[in-house]
């Protein structure tokens, strides 16, 4: 999984995980965050994607990050946003009034960025990472995510062996397993899914599950 894989799949718009509508488990889910309107939501691996859109209508500040520049530039064009382009150390900063994105590796990205953010939505990005970078990148996100902050993150799991991913089967037990040590963690939905996935059912998944969880930074 080099940076490589993603610019070429951006290059190639083969973008299978970009929805063209925001997540209906966004809309159901994030009002149980209770968060205050105005607080700043960090979205990794952002991508172009339409949720931005929706957190920013709640009122949020959204700050997202993002590998590759055509997504962040598809973003801006096909939401008509005037944009305003800075350098920050090894990443692009991209800016409008409520979404701010960094172009560039998360793992290079700063926590001092993020001082403000006390929220957190990660719908495509740990599913993104195969088991051996997993750890790596929920570990990077806890470096990141300020105490006390308070995300939504989705996942799905299904059987590896029947399927390559991205996206990557994420277990319930493997969130308990390797987040509990920098998150609370609470289960707010699990639900099969198959039957709503074309692509899953045409590879012959033999099962799909998707769960909405509630993360809280521990100090």
């Amino acid at each position: 999984m080099q940076p490589s894989f993603w610019h070429e799949k951006w290059d190639a718009q083969q973008i299978g995980f970009h929805l063209d509508a925001v997540n209906p488990l966004l809309v159901q889910y994030w009002p149980q965050l209770q968060l205050n309107s105005s607080c700043q939501v960090f979205v990794p691996l952002c991508g172009k994607s339409l949720d931005m859109c929706f957190l920013a209508e709640q009122g949020h500040q959204v700050l997202g990050c993002e590998l590759n520049e055509l997504a962040v530039q598809q973003f801006y064009q096909e939401n008509s946003l005037p944009v305003k382009l800075e350098t920050i150390g090894e990443h692009q900063r991209f800016t409008t009034e409520q979404v701010t994105i960094y172009q560039g590796d998360i793992f290079t990205f700063s926590a001092a960025e993020m001082s403000q953010t006390t929220a957190f939505y990660d719908r495509a990005a740990l599913i993104a990472w195969p088991e051996e970078m997993r750890l790596a990148y929920a570990k990077q996100l806890a470096k990141l995510i300020p105490t006390g902050s308070v995300g939504l993150l989705i996942t799905l799991d299904y059987p590896q062996a029947e399927l390559n991913g991205p996206p990557f089967a994420v277990s319930d037990d493997w969130v308990n397993a390797n987040l509990s040590d920098d998150f609370e963690i609470e289960c707010l939905a699990s639900a099969d899914v198959l039957a709503e996935n074309p692509r899953f059912v045409k590879k012959q998944v033999s099962w799909l599950t998707e769960s909405v969880y509630k993360l809280t930074r521990k100090g």
